[in-house]
């Protein structure tokens, strides 16, 4: 892959045809609005996974289907490939349609312009017939218009004239077969409806989900013409049609001569019964394509609402090209899966985007590293996201019941209604067995939740929100977490057992016949904040709406009661590293596994990040190790500031690890020589806690996370969808590690680190509701409160000292040009 460098940092770009690239390029080049989102691949190609897969995807729209699998019912919900909108063939005199297999590539060039999620290929060929010609192909999928999509052929025919032949099509022949692991389980999720005309230039296909009933309509409009000088002529084919059931095709016949160009524009509409104010699916998509511009005026508007997006969601970085490039298409992915469309649909943020069908399209916990990127440039879309949550929080209600708590319990992977998704087997791809999955008990997924709602308030101040949907979300998990909880008789401290943390290695213990883990330090005390910040939740509201909301949902004194104990005596295990030195523990128990042999692995494998599949391939068992998948304990680095996280651990009273000078030095240095990095949250993760520590193994592992989708760096994962979380989580990391950006008590503060790689970085961002600007440049930090549409005055740290600043006020802080020391800040410059 290369880069343009006429395009100033704005475009990927790959030359050549590599059939074992295909499936990345397509996953990388994918090109959505928040609503609907279509892969990358050539639309003359027919669906050959792994080398070609049309995928198409719209949030929300998932089907559950039963495999037998071993005799037992495995079932399944997946976001469901839809109707194939792409199609577009060329025949010449009647042979058989042109495809990278039947004709001899002269150039190829295949190339990503990230200012517009444009996906343009420009190949020249030559036939069986030595007829040569260049066809260069433009697409979008329009971010102005939630339901639009285009497609524009120019093809040129070199040294030959003669008949042709244009295939447009829309094919509802699709299956979900894209991920070989699990193409055992079922993966037909659609049934035909209807094909149908709309006047002579449109023809449309309506399908519908077998099992949820999910009706999707796409209507495509094909127009043709000529070059004629600078300009085009409007030519009218002859047009046949074609149509079964799930299939429709246009065929348009006209004639060709040498070195006259060709255009073919295809409009498409797409619609879901999901969409509001429509009478039918299928009478909408042929309503809107039929209205809908020329290519050229359509990709002007779309254009237009990416510039504004850009205005608001830029991260400039040009000391840093490669970084500034990566960062850029990080954040055009993420705004292709979390626009502000995806605000007005019922959406969350599936785990590997609107990419391909990885994860089945699940949603997980990786929206906890998407927010902080959102909340302070688009929190709008934040708070459409968290409504997700809040509209299935009666399931979660239910499931905390039937398994015998109170409150609300989220489920691990999520889907249409919020049931569990998770699958109780696992295909082990390097052993081929299908191995027992216990990773529904990741029961910290309720503790993100929370999280995420909490710092939304912080950074939008957005009480209403809170009032009307954020403060019964967080109180229920906070009773959830009270009724997990027991109190240990023996030692009077609350533990919580049968879960598993992010780590997903370790389901139990060695031998265990049940899954589950005692005592997870992340998930406890990640619940010991909760039960200190609930209360607080509570007073922010108004006494009318507390008291209302405490009578609906039964929330008596004593369960305050046992909140504020629970921030006092949660069980926080530790153990001795030597040296008379403590590190929080994973989980109760973990001092006494074994050490892996590191060194033994990494020279009989050439990639260890899924040790688990290792040594499960292998006969033997992660839980008996200290290996770890990605960051655990490591991870109350990341979520809570040094300062907040002594405070709850002190307050535990476990000041005698949380008081060590070295304390979070010497646990992130512990488990970083224990975890294989197998997901990549967990470089973001690492790179975020050894900001202040280690800067240059911090921008060592930063540069990993960017390269991670970009260079597949987990062989193979990357072209079954993006890894939504990676991707804003080094969007967050750059603003939150690096420029140190963090909220405490209503105040924005900047404490920046690795600052000698941040030279002449900008970029804008929100604060509750104030737009600012935060530049870096001649060894300074500066912060500027917008004049245009200024809201309020807002408090900034900044250099240790808070200031309250209005529109166009201007802070600035002289940075220390020491890599090693980063933490050392000089004196406030007021200009």
């Amino acid at each position: 892959m290369t880069t343009d460098e006429q395009s100033e940092g704005w475009t990927l770009t790959w030359r050549g045809l590599d059939a074992d690239e295909e499936g990345l390029r397509e996953a990388l080049s994918s090109t959505g609005n928040g609503y609907f989102c279509t892969r990358g691949a050539a639309e003359w190609e027919e669906t050959d996974p792994p080398r070609h897969y049309a995928g198409t995807y719209a949030h929300g729209a998932y089907n559950r289907e039963t495999t037998i699998l071993g005799g037992r019912p495995v079932l399944n919900e997946d976001l469901v490939n839809l109707p194939n909108w792409l199609t577009l063939m060329l025949r010449i005199e009647g042979e058989e349609a042109i495809t990278l297999d039947n004709v001899e590539v002269l150039d190829y060039e295949h190339s990503y312009d990230i200012r517009t999620a444009l996906v343009t290929r420009t190949m020249r060929f030559r036939d069986r017939k030595g007829r040569e010609s260049t066809l260069r192909s433009r697409r979008f999928v329009s971010m102005a218009h939630s339901h639009q999509a285009a497609l524009e052929w120019v093809l040129t025919p070199e040294n030959w004239s003669g008949q042709i032949g244009i295939v447009t099509a829309i094919d509802g022949r699709v299956d979900n077969t894209m991920v070989a692991r699990y193409r055992d389980l079922e993966g037909r999720h659609l049934d035909p409806v209807s094909p149908r005309t709309f006047g002579p230039e449109i023809i449309a296909l309506k399908v519908r989900t077998r099992q949820s009933n999910l009706y999707v309509s796409e209507a495509a409009r094909t127009r043709v013409a000529r070059s004629r000088g600078r300009s085009w002529q409007a030519v009218e084919p002859k047009r046949t049609l074609h149509q079964m059931n799930d299939y429709i095709q246009q065929v348009l016949d006209l004639e060709a001569h040498e070195g006259e160009a060709i255009k073919v524009e295809k409009l498409v509409s797409f619609f879901t019964s999901h969409d509001n104010a429509i009478t039918e699916t299928l009478t909408a998509a042929g309503r809107h394509v039929e209205r809908y511009p020329d290519f050229a005026e359509a990709f002007a508007e779309h254009e237009s609402a990416w510039t504004e997006l850009w205005d608001v969601c830029a991260i400039d970085l040009p000391s840093e090209p490669r970084v500034q490039l990566l960062l850029r298409f990080h954040t055009a992915h993420v705004l292709q899966v979390c626009s502000r469309h995806t605000a007005r649909h019922d959406a969350g943020v599936p785990a590997r985007g609107l990419n391909g069908e990885a994860y089945r399209g699940h949603v997980f916990w990786d929206e906890l590293y998407v927010y902080p990127f959102l909340n302070f440039r688009l929190p709008e879309i934040t708070r459409g996201l968290l409504m997700y949550r809040y509209r299935r929080l009666a399931e979660a209600r239910a499931a905390a019941a039937e398994a015998g708590y109170s409150g609300a319990m989220f489920p691990w992977q999520s889907g249409s209604d919020g049931t569990e998704e998770t699958q109780v087997v696992h295909l082990n791809p390097l052993s081929g067995q299908w191995d027992p999955d216990h990773s529904h008990n990741q029961r910290h997924v309720n503790a993100a939740i929370f999280y995420n709602v909490w710092q939304y308030y912080q950074a939008t101040d957005d009480l209403e929100f809170l009032r009307d949907y954020g403060a019964e979300l967080m109180l229920e998990i906070a009773r959830f977490w009270a009724s997990i909880a027991h109190k240990n008789p023996q030692t009077g401290r609350y533990e919580i057992h049968g879960v598993m943390g992010p780590d997903e290695f370790h389901e139990g213990y060695p031998g265990a016949e049940t899954g589950g883990l005692r005592n997870n330090a992340y998930t406890n005390v990640m619940v010991a904040w909760i039960c200190s910040t609930a209360p607080k939740v509570l007073d922010l509201l108004t006494g009318s709406r507390r008291r209302a909301l405490r009578s609906r949902l039964g929330i008596t004194d004593a369960e305050i009661a046992r909140w504020e104990e629970m921030t006092r005596l949660m069980y926080v295990p530790t153990h001795d590293v030597g040296d008379g030195h403590r590190v929080v523990s994973q989980f109760e128990g973990y001092e006494a596994l074994e050490e892996l042999d590191w060194e033994g692995y990494r020279a009989r494998h050439t990639n260890i990040q899924r040790m688990d599949r290792i040594l499960k391939a292998e006969g033997d068992d992660p839980d008996r190790y200290k290996v770890a998948k990605q960051a655990d304990a490591v991870m109350l680095f990341f979520l809570f500031s040094d300062v907040e996280l002594r405070e709850t651990l002190d307050r535990l009273g476990y000041g005698e690890v949380a008081d060590d000078p070295d304390f979070a030095r010497r646990a992130i240095d512990y488990y970083d020589h224990r975890t294989s990095h197998g997901s990549t949250l967990s470089l973001v993760a690492h790179a975020s806690v050894l900001a202040g520590i280690d800067p240059t193994s911090s921008w060592e592992r930063f540069l990993v996370a960017l390269e991670s989708d970009v260079g597949d760096v987990q062989g193979g994962t990357t072209k079954e969808g993006i890894h939504m979380g990676v991707m804003s989580g080094t969007l967050d990391l750059l603003q939150r590690a690096y420029v140190g950006c963090d909220v405490r008590d209503g105040v924005l503060h900047f404490a920046p680190r690795v600052t000698s790689r941040l030279d002449g970085l900008r970029y804008s961002m929100v604060f509750q509701g104030t737009s600012l600007h935060v530049s870096v440049a001649g060894g300074e930090l500066v912060v500027e409160v917008a004049t245009e549409g200024f809201s309020h005055p807002i408090k900034v740290g900044i250099g240790g000292e808070v200031r309250e600043m209005g529109a166009g006020d201007r802070a600035a802080v002289r940075l220390r040009d020491d890599f090693a020391d980063p933490s050392v800040q000089s004196e406030l410059e007021h200009v």
